[in-house]
């Protein structure tokens, strides 16, 4: 099979469905949200294969054109979804009905998909997901991801890992506010050691969250505000929830020197599950992205259970389940315990 076949045909179905259903409205909702919920959960149960990765040293264009075709579905869905929820004639079930599997559309899939592009050599492709994250209201993830996520990942230097035993309602506002403040700190500390003046990239995530949502109010009015506001908020709230599982618990030793040890495929959770492996993009292959961030995601490889955590259930079945603070901490602190056991550390 081509190597990006599967990823094309995970990720854009839903575009479809969810275009149908805020166009058309009726059972292209329901449609749309169980592909969102039930549908990727019951795959991920019944298709047990691990595909291996494309050849690390191929070319693969596809993987591009497919990002720059979602990253650009991803902007067009948005202004359908936002029309729909502000002025369409639907009921209350319907309208909640299609914000969800929207917003759950925007937060597992173009997030992963902006993150991917967010890597890329090319600038026009970087591009791309910077403003699908200043679509979300989220443009600062782009700073903050790429030179402080990736620095001190799995540090308490990092806004975006959770410590142990932390509920996400304690992380999320901590990793919201840190990234936005560490993000901005990195950029004007780049700016110093190149010798340049100039601008951080701020002005244009904040200018531009507040053009797109002036371009909302001009289009829908008030209510084309609230839903914006309402799906990004939706978003990211899984973009956290995702940095909130794929690095719970987990640390990086300091030398004596107070260096953060080289980070390793220990330090990322990941799951083995094939089908929303290829909806999210492979962002469940964790440890590899952190080991190769500019590898495209169909190269990224799952690391033996020897190596790297693996979550006891899929990425969004985990994030699901992090919003319940009692049962996750029985689900994830076993399997942390579990973990460190194996790795010959105290629990």
């Amino acid at each position: 099979m081509h190597p990006v076949r599967a990823f094309a045909v995970a990720s854009l179905a839903p575009v479809g469905l969810i275009a149908l259903a805020a166009w058309l409205g009726g059972v292209w909702i329901w449609l749309a949200l169980a592909y969102m919920t039930l549908f990727a959960f019951a795959m991920d149960q019944l298709i047990a294969r691990i595909d291996p990765p494309a050849d690390p040293g191929g070319r693969l264009p596809a993987a591009d054109a497919l990002s720059a075709t979602l990253a650009l579905a991803h902007l067009a869905l948005l202004a359908l979804v936002i029309g729909a929820l502000a002025t369409g004639d639907l009921s209350l079930a319907q309208w909640i009905g299609l914000y969800v599997a929207a917003a759950l559309f925007f937060g597992q899939v173009s997030n992963s998909n902006a993150h991917e592009l967010i890597h890329r050599g090319n600038r026009l492709l970087y591009t791309l997901g910077k403003w699908v994250y200043i679509s979300l209201l989220f443009g600062h993830h782009t700073s903050a991801h790429n030179k402080v996520h990736h620095r001190f990942a799995a540090s308490e230097a990092d806004p975006n890992t959770a410590r142990p035993g932390e509920s996400f309602y304690h992380f999320a506002p901590r990793a919201w506010i840190g990234s936005f403040v560490e993000g901005y700190r990195q950029e004007r500390a780049d700016l110093a050691r190149r010798g340049r003046g100039g601008w951080t990239p701020y002005p244009v995530y904040v200018g531009g969250a507040l053009a797109l949502l002036a371009l909302s109010y001009l289009a829908f009015g008030l209510a084309g505000v609230g839903a914006h506001l309402a799906l990004a908020a939706y978003a990211q709230i899984q973009l956290l929830l995702s940095d909130y599982v794929q690095h719970y618990g987990l640390s990086r030793a300091r030398g004596p020197d107070g260096k953060l040890e080289p980070i390793g495929p220990a330090h990322s959770w990941n799951a083995r599950h094939w089908f929303t492996a290829h909806l999210m993009l492979n962002a469940p292959r964790h440890s590899d992205h952190h080991a190769h961030p500019a590898r495209p995601y169909p190269q990224l490889r799952l690391h033996a259970a020897r190596e790297a955590p693996i979550l006891p259930s899929s990425l969004p079945a985990m994030a699901a389940l992090a919003l319940f603070p009692g049962p996750w901490r029985r689900v994830m602190g076993r399997a942390l315990a579990k973990w460190q056991k194996s790795q010959g550390a105290t629990a």
